[in-house]
């Protein structure tokens, strides 16, 4: 009995040494395409991308598991875009802070014009000599009832009471102000006017610890060694190789593990089985 127990513990001394002493391969990237710091700035297929790394705390919350940190970054740029808007005929657009009306005539048409929308309610409060509505004739002609100083109440047609309402034509390369932004003509048809313009947008791109991003069409794998740093590699092919390394020697390191438990239980089993009274 007293052998088995021996052998039992030496095995589980030999686990335990090799358990203990084992190191843990990790993942290395060699010579990355990226390698920055948090706040750098990179060039990525002819891309100035702004880097950003931050931690973070998941988990925890009080029911007895511990918080994990997980660090995130984002790479992101900003670039010039055309943006483009098609006017139709008859549609409504807002120029200068005022309505627009989009007049195309013709089929082959050379030029389109912006009428102005009046907005006629407001042009009859602000008269105080005026009604804030118009009327209309039997016949269907519009009024506007103007009363001057003396209490004398006038029809006014409305065609002569309203102004005449302004017109703006544009042809193909003229610019205009629209939304803030200085627009050009690039096309008119029959069907409507093409404007176009440049805007600034930004693209941003998520990353997390070892995973496979995409960036101006090439794919990398993103790795952070630390908390302030990213780096990208284009050798998928030997991350691969480093993440089955580390789950072989994870493999044998639970065998081991496995190994040296059943080893002391064994001995501990075997001892206590040798003091046990005998029944004959």
């Amino acid at each position: 009995m007293a052998v088995f127990v021996a052998l039992f513990l030496a095995v589980a001394g030999v686990a335990g040494a090799l358990t203990a002493t084992a190191d843990s391969p990790e993942i290395a990237f060699e010579n990355p395409e990226v390698d920055a710091a948090d706040g750098d700035t990179v060039q990525i297929g002819g891309e100035s991308y702004a880097v950003s790394v931050s931690e973070s705390e998941e988990g925890g919350g009080g029911h007895g598991g511990g918080a994990t940190t997980v660090i995130t970054g984002t790479l992101e740029r900003e670039f010039t875009a055309e943006t483009s808007e098609t006017w139709t005929n008859g549609s409504t657009v807002s120029v200068d802070d005022r309505q627009w009306g989009v007049e195309i005539t013709g089929e082959s048409p050379s030029e389109f014009t912006l009428v102005e929308v009046l907005d006629r309610q407001a042009i009859l409060e602000a008269d105080d000599s005026a009604d804030n509505q118009t009327v209309t004739s039997e016949d269907g002609e519009e009024f506007v009832l103007v009363t001057d100083e003396s209490g004398e109440t006038t029809s006014v047609p409305a065609d002569e009471y309203f102004p005449e309402p302004e017109e703006r034509s544009y042809a193909p390369g003229d610019t205009l102000q629209y939304g803030g932004n200085a627009v050009t003509v690039d096309d008119v048809t029959a069907d409507g006017a093409v404007v176009v313009w440049e805007t600034t947008q930004t693209e941003t791109v998520e990353i997390e610890q070892h995973s496979t991003v995409t960036v101006d069409g090439t794919e990398y794998v993103a790795h952070f060694p630390d908390a302030s740093t990213l780096q990208l590699t284009t050798d998928i092919e030997a991350y691969e190789s480093q993440t089955a390394e580390i789950e072989e020697f994870n493999q044998y390191n639970t065998g081991l593990s496995r190994v040296l438990i059943l080893s002391v239980l064994s001995s501990i089993m075997l001892a206590g089985a040798a003091f046990m009274p005998s029944r004959y």
